[in-house]
């Protein structure tokens, strides 16, 4: 089922990047966003215009900063940051990772802060809801200042140029844009340096690594649980008593989770009586102090 998810920048939760990350819900800005898009966008506009040095939209970037850049050359600078920092190596990342990037980056950029037009987020509105994601690989980047070479191969789609996956087939950036119904865009002033900025790269890596690991982790303790029951053992090493004198905060909550997994067991209610066992083997019975440490 396709739902459309209304994005509302500074309100997504782990737990909606958990559902989006595999889900074909379609997505939208909540419209109180253009409103300060635009306004953002006509900062940078008047800044231009009065011809003031602003670092990133008429200078040059690092130790470039004060050489000013002619008005008629600013979009030729926004497109060179993003060809010069296209320069990864490596397998490209997973589609789904790349869906995460697209959403980080579009919730950071709805804030109106990055002077971006609006019609960069339409624009990776449309990739984001055709699923299509530009291929971008694994590795090289700038940890100082953001995901640089990363985000740059996410931006060179809008421009044409690169490769991404539709449908999971890959194909060159323009054929790619045509089946999201988009031509390629010209950057304006600080749209590029806006789009390179940032760690949606490393955050998303971070969140797809976290969905996996919590997956696993449950699926760990409802394997624990099973195996006290199949080996016939007791639920007495979870008591809350023990680990609320342990004080250790995962330890706590696991054992809960043990409880309540083997509450009612039948298995368990059947030797309760003459049962004439000490204590169970350490893989059965610490398994809180392990667990709650992971």
């Amino acid at each position: 089922m396709q739902n459309t998810i209304t994005l509302k920048p500074g309100a997504l939760t782990l737990g909606d990047l958990a559902r989006w990350r595999d889900s074909h819900d379609r997505f939208e800005l909540d419209t109180a966003c253009w409103t300060e898009i635009r306004a953002g966008a006509a900062t940078v506009e008047a800044i231009v215009a009065k011809g003031a040095p602003a670092y990133g939209i008429n200078t040059g970037f690092g130790k470039l900063a004060n050489t000013h850049i002619p008005n008629d050359q600013l979009e030729e600078l926004q497109k060179n940051i993003v060809l010069s920092h296209s320069a990864g190596v490596g397998k490209p990342l997973a589609d789904r990772v790349v869906r995460l990037i697209l959403i980080l980056k579009i919730a950071s950029l709805a804030r109106g802060r990055s002077g971006v037009r609006p019609v960069i987020l339409e624009s990776l509105l449309r990739l984001l809801n055709a699923g299509v994601y530009p291929l971008i690989p694994e590795k090289g980047s700038v940890g100082a200042c953001g995901d640089l070479a990363p985000l740059a191969h996410m931006t060179s789609i809008l421009l044409g140029l690169g490769e991404a996956h539709v449908g999971g087939k890959r194909m060159p950036a323009q054929d790619a844009l045509r089946a999201a119904g988009l031509s390629p865009l010209t950057l304006a002033a600080k749209e590029g340096l806006a789009l390179l900025n940032g760690t949606q790269v490393s955050t998303a890596l971070a969140i797809d690594g976290w969905i996996d690991i919590e997956r696993c982790f449950a699926a760990a303790v409802v394997a624990g649980a099973m195996s006290v029951d199949a080996a016939m053992g007791s639920d007495t090493p979870f008591d809350d008593r023990i680990h609320q004198l342990r004080g250790q905060p995962g330890q706590i909550a696991v054992a809960a989770q043990y409880r309540a997994l083997l509450q009612q067991s039948e298995i368990r209610n059947s030797h309760l009586v003459g049962d004439d066992k000490v204590q169970d083997p350490y893989s059965l019975r610490c398994q809180p102090q392990v667990m709650g440490a992971c």
